[in-house]
């Protein structure tokens, strides 16, 4: 398992989300209410569905793959 994780590239905290889940999410049946944010740039997005989450992210992702980081 290590030998992969090895020839895999890095992380980066570009590509790094946080997600929340409210109580009420029920994943089993679908159902996933919460909040996700980038943890680079700090932008946040409330989500309904997987569906919103994945939006989110991907437009992130987009933005990261397009843009290099910016200087701290």
């Amino acid at each position: 398992m290590q030998a992969a994780a090895n020839s895999l590239s890095p992380l980066s905290v570009y590509r790094a989300f946080v997600v929340q889940f409210r109580a009420e999410t029920d994943a089993a049946h679908g159902r996933v209410v919460g909040r996700i944010e980038h943890v680079a740039s700090g932008q946040t997005a409330a989500f309904q569905s997987w569906a919103e989450m994945q939006a989110f992210m991907a437009q992130i992702l987009t933005q990261a793959k397009t843009q290099p980081p910016q200087a701290s």
